[in-house]
């Protein structure tokens, strides 16, 4: 691991791009595009899935398609940058010391109100879980992050200026309704309360690094103590 290094020039303004979009039309332009990308497409996505019942990985990959060609196309972006950027074991300390706070919390609570859920996926079922443990940061985490933080930042995090709060807020606000797919409102709670705390870290780091470790473990936590149920569509594709 490496220190942190302090943001380049063209990131003070909490974004990629080199100067905060001025002009009343650019600014309008990418807050439609916000809510066409975090809103509507959510919304697009869950009336697939719970009336044509389409798997979610079907649905992703032409979208995580055009994202990575955006973000490789992007000259103000470098996604070599944004993945080769360190992380310091100071803010992994942080993260790991939170993580056993919320986990401890959370999972007090599985076990007092759900005792027959605790820890029954890893019990009962424990070849798919090591499955998930392994392939959830790689399969759901790093494209999430890509999209909801690496992306975001980059095209929409000028329009919040050095208003870091604001900034962590709308994102957080936007991560936890895109999980409206899941179709309860459990899953929208603890994701934007999750995406929050990940939008924070991200403005505070520009650690692709950090917020996927931060991301997985509270992710591979949800699935582990109970919790997982709330975050499956009920649709598979080996159906």
């Amino acid at each position: 691991m490496t220190s942190d290094a302090p943001p380049a020039a063209g990131l003070q303004a909490h974004g990629s791009l080199p100067v905060a979009p001025r002009l009343p039309v650019r600014r309008l332009r990418l807050v439609a595009e916000i809510g066409l990308f975090y809103l509507c497409l959510p919304l697009l996505y869950a009336h697939l899935i719970q009336t044509y019942r389409i798997s979610l990985i079907v649905l992703m990959q032409p979208l995580l398609l055009a994202l990575l060609a955006y973000l490789l196309w992007s000259r103000d972006f470098s996604l070599q940058r944004e993945f080769s950027r360190g992380v310091s074991g100071r803010v992994v300390a942080g993260i790991i010391g939170l993580f056993v706070l919320v986990a401890g919390a959370i999972s007090a609570w599985v076990s007092i109100n759900e005792p027959g859920g605790f820890l029954s996926f890893p019990l009962y079922n424990t070849r798919m879980w090591l499955l998930v443990m392994v392939f959830y940061p790689l399969l759901s985490v790093l494209p999430q992050e890509l999209a909801f933080r690496s992306f975001f930042f980059h095209r929409y995090g000028p329009l919040f200026g050095d208003r870091l709060w604001l900034l962590a807020l709308v994102n957080g606000a936007l991560f936890g309704f895109a999980h409206i797919i899941y179709g309860g409102p459990v899953s929208i709670i603890l994701s934007g309360a999750l995406g929050v705390l990940l939008a924070w870290r991200y403005a505070r780091t520009r650690s692709l690094r950090a917020i996927w470790l931060e991301h997985a473990l509270y992710g591979q936590m949800i699935f582990t103590v109970g919790l997982g149920r709330y975050f499956f569509t009920g649709v598979s594709t080996l159906q």
